[in-house]
């Protein structure tokens, strides 16, 4: 008799959970300019921010030492620089085009790097 495979389990989603100093201070920056919107559910520890189908927690004074990188993809980093700067967002590393993905850099006020990017364009 053949054994079976053990059926494999999907995975649905990922969310990276970010130290944050001062949940006000991030709350502004997520929200206020990077268009994120804030859970009903959030608190002054804890809460998710999210913006279509991607999610970051935050997580005040807790939950890791701060600084840490992660990647949001989006359908045009170009046009969300335009749509960031014009609310003031400092960018760190401008839409650079790679083999991976068109990306820019950006830092929220914790430290944390968000590394935004996009399908990348087709060689010249």
């Amino acid at each position: 008799m053949k054994e079976m495979e053990p059926r494999r389990v999907k995975f649905e989603n990922s969310q990276p959970i970010l130290r944050v100093e001062d949940m006000k201070r991030a709350l502004e920056f997520y929200v206020g300019r990077l268009g994120f919107k804030n859970a009903s559910w959030g608190g002054n520890e804890f809460t998710s921010v999210n913006r279509d189908s991607a999610g970051v927690y935050l997580c005040l004074k807790d939950q890791g030492l701060g600084k840490a990188w992660i990647w949001i993809g989006v359908e045009d980093v170009v046009q969300l620089w335009e749509e960031i700067t014009a609310r003031g967002v400092k960018i760190l590393m401008e839409p650079t085009n790679f083999p991976w993905a068109k990306e820019m850099h950006v830092e929220d006020p914790d430290g944390n790097v968000i590394r935004f990017g996009s399908e990348p364009d087709e060689a010249a």
